[in-house]
């Protein structure tokens, strides 16, 4: 087993810059609906009100997708490592491994169930690190956030029965029933009330054309991916499906700190006309005590 296993050598600096830019077109359109449903949805109050309105909505709802994207990804690390390793397995018991592998099987024929546990676990740290601080996340709190992680074991769970669906050769019945517990655990839990549910499930719903346009940005782009043979069938879709988020996050990575960046800059610029204002003022009021 190599790693020239998962990863395609024709897939060239070139073509994952192509992929890239590809990744940013997908969330520059996303962005726009966004926008689009925001104004379309922006009533009562003044035009100045109505801006301003849209103006904070639109930049929120764009950290709610971004948290999606974020938690996806980090859940489908999970399932990518999963079968990854049980490709390994499949190998080593059909006799082509020896030492090492050999060792890895006996550890994950025993210890199979912890170790996914420990994969969950790692995807939790990954999601944290990712939104905590690589691409900060500051207009949302943690109910919110809590909120759309949900819906990212939702995106994840139609992936999964998708993959099942056309026919991926893997299994992803483990993977999809750990999921199922996750998301049944996080709805129902010990101090709990009916109310707390229903709450639990409006606040998940209503952000359901976030979910919506995550799957058909993912979606396209990795149909773009295998199509001109950056993502490869052979090792599974969901390694291709992967690599393509990694690219979605590179491009929320790209777009979000862009943003910070041009504003900073306009920042300055604004402030130095003010204080150039203002100098130019007191230089005025000087000019007239001599008069």
């Amino acid at each position: 087993m190599t790693i020239e296993a998962y990863l395609n050598p024709e897939f060239t600096w070139i073509k994952k810059l192509l992929f890239l830019g590809m990744a940013l077109l997908g969330l520059a359109i996303s962005l726009f609906f966004i926008y689009a449903g925001v104004k379309m949805f922006a009533k009562g109050g003044g035009r100045r009100q109505r801006e301003e309105y849209a103006h904070a909505r639109f930049h929120y709802l764009v950290h709610l997708f971004y948290e999606m994207l974020i938690s996806a990804t980090s859940v489908m690390s999970f399932a990518c490592a999963y079968v990854v390793l049980n490709h390994i397995y499949s190998l080593v018991k059909g006799g082509s491994g020896t030492g090492y592998f050999r060792d890895f099987a006996t550890i994950w024929e025993e210890w199979k169930d912890f170790i996914l546990l420990l994969l969950i676990c790692l995807s939790c740290v990954l999601n944290t690190i990712l939104d905590k601080f690589i691409i900060p996340l500051r207009r949302i709190n943690k109910d919110q956030k809590a909120a759309v992680r949900m819906l990212a074991m939702f995106y994840a769970m139609i992936m999964l029965i998708y993959l099942n669906i056309i026919g991926d050769e893997s299994e992803y019945s483990p993977v999809m029933m750990y999921y199922l517990g996750l998301m049944v655990g996080r709805f129902v839990y010990f101090d709990a009330s009916f109310m707390d549910f229903i709450a639990c499930m409006k606040r998940t719903i209503v952000r359901t054309p976030l979910l919506v346009l995550g799957l058909v940005i993912s979606g396209g782009l990795s149909f773009f991916g295998f199509s001109a043979g950056y993502l490869l069938e052979r090792n599974y879709y969901i390694v291709g499906v992967f690599y393509t988020h990694v690219f979605l996050l590179i491009a929320v990575f790209v777009l979000h700190h862009g943003r910070q960046i041009y504003h900073g800059i306009n920042k300055k610029k604004s402030d130095g006309r003010k204080r150039q204002e203002h100098d130019g003022q007191e230089d005025s009021d000087d000019y007239a005590d001599f008069d």
